[in-house]
């Protein structure tokens, strides 16, 4: 059951409601004070007179004798009803009073007819046409779009074999096996396949071109391949004494995480690639994530802490080659392995914990304050950040292994996509944010429409064309 409708079609109602009981007439500037009419006889419009809410009467239009008889006549009549007059006498005074008074029977004359009372109905009709559609509901799709096999994906859950490049190649790890999957024309290809001895793979992560890979190996090896050519570039040794689990890329510097417990900043470029090394895990390293910014990187580990380092902060002690952290966060009570850096506020990370743990935390990293913490009921293998909206993805565990859309800030539940029977270990989002995928311990693979369409984006005002374009700023 989707639990955001009823939030939504509340608000919807609620913002119904209020344009009822407030209406505003068209042709008013937004933001402006409700209309009230004014109650001054005076008039910026010479020629248009204004009574407000008071009528006088207009003592030319009136015949003072006329009131005066009007006023008292009922009276006498009551009066002298005793002696009532003969029929003939009765009706030779009506018809003096008909040429008398000319069958007037006011007593007070206006200038002017009240006015009309405002159309009520009409004003709100046209105050509703003029106001901003609401914006309709998103269709998320329950059922998988695509499911492909993936036989042979290892079921550890500490491990990160699944990755969507920049160019639209979703890549998979499979036993000993990298395959890549060219989302535009459904083809499939074989990159490489490790040794026994230095398999199973333990790790993909694609550079930012979308063209080269890194493959971390259980034998704490990291191989760069160039997928243009399916051509061995460099096999990064000694960096790591046991297999390398997580990766992470900032432009050209790869940043690797080991059973060792270390983080490893390599530059791919240089011949001696190690250039910085952040140690404050004590057991393996399972989660890396840089920021956007590229300026923080958040690691998490199977000790259950939770670090965010500085770039700033690596000039701090250049002869130790090693890194302080800038925070060590110790909330969560089992491994932290999803990570995701918001993308629409810099300083914002949501982490996840294993089966102990349950919880979706999210992370002031300036700071350090942890500004919510949402219990999911069940181990958070990873997360995803929406795009285009203000949402949120986790896959989970037992019992369900699910995919759970949450709304941000609320975190009301959107939506939750079923159709795995094991957990939902990893997840990579397509370049253009819309699509999902998702690979469980079931060996499936599994594609999902649940973040929609991007909007479209806004047009972009022409530019005047001149031969004066190289001055358009003032000096």
């Amino acid at each position: 059951m989707d639990a955001g409708t009823y939030s939504i079609s509340s608000e919807k109602s609620h913002k119904a409601a209020k344009a009822a009981a407030a209406p505003r007439p068209p042709l008013q500037e937004a933001g402006s004070q409700p209309y009230m009419p004014s109650l001054s006889t005076g008039s910026r419009n010479p020629s248009a007179k204004c009574y407000g809410d008071r009528f006088i009467p207009d003592r030319s239009a009136m015949d003072m004798d006329v009131a005066q008889y009007l006023l008292t006549e009922p009276r006498k009549d009551k009066e002298n009803a005793a002696a009532a007059a003969s029929p003939s006498k009765e009706m030779y005074r009506r018809l003096l009073a008909e040429k008398l008074l000319n069958n007037r029977t006011r007593i007070l004359a206006f200038r002017n007819k009240p006015p009309e009372p405002e159309n009520v109905s009409a004003t709100i009709a046209a105050s509703a046409h003029h106001a901003k559609p609401a914006k309709q509901r998103r269709h998320i799709p329950q059922s998988a779009e695509r499911t492909l096999d993936a036989p042979e994906l290892v079921d550890d859950y500490y491990l990160n074999l699944l990755d969507w490049g920049s160019n639209n190649v979703l890549s998979i790890a499979l036993g000993d096996t990298v395959y890549l999957w060219d989302a535009s024309t459904g083809s499939t290809s074989e990159l490489v396949t490790i040794d026994e001895d230095s398999g199973p793979i333990t790790s993909v992560s694609w550079a930012p071109d979308g063209k080269h890979i890194a493959v971390g190996l259980n034998s704490s090896d990291v191989q760069l391949w160039d997928t243009s050519s399916n051509r061995l570039l460099r096999t990064l040794r000694g960096v790591h004494e046991a297999r390398v689990g997580s990766l992470a890329w900032n432009n050209s510097i790869l940043t690797t995480g080991g059973m060792d417990g270390k983080i490893v900043n390599n530059d791919v470029r240089i011949r001696n690639h190690v250039v910085q090394t952040y140690e404050g895990h004590s057991q393996e390293v399972c989660g890396l994530k840089w920021s956007g910014s590229g300026q923080q990187l958040a690691s998490g580990g199977n000790d259950n802490l939770l670090h965010i380092w500085d770039v700033s902060m690596a000039s701090s002690m250049p002869s130790a080659g090693r890194n302080q952290w800038l925070h060590r966060l110790e909330d969560h009570t089992a491994a932290v392995k999803a990570l995701a850096w918001c993308p629409f506020q810099s300083n914002l990370l949501a982490t996840g914990g294993g089966g102990s743990d349950r919880c979706i935390k999210f992370w002031n990293t300036h700071t350090g304050a942890c500004l919510n913490s949402v219990d999911t009921g069940s181990q958070v293998c990873a997360l995803l950040w929406n795009k285009n909206e203000r949402e949120l993805l986790s896959s989970h565990g037992f019992t369900q292994n699910q995919l759970t859309l949450w709304k941000y800030p609320s975190m009301v539940k959107m939506a939750e996509l079923t159709g795995h029977t094991s957990r939902v270990l990893f997840m990579a989002q397509s370049p253009d944010g819309c699509t999902v995928a998702s690979a469980a311990a079931d060996e499936t693979l599994r594609f999902w429409n649940v973040f929609g369409a991007p909007e479209a984006p806004k047009p972009v005002k022409a530019s005047h064309t001149g031969m004066f374009n190289s001055f358009n700023h003032i000096r």
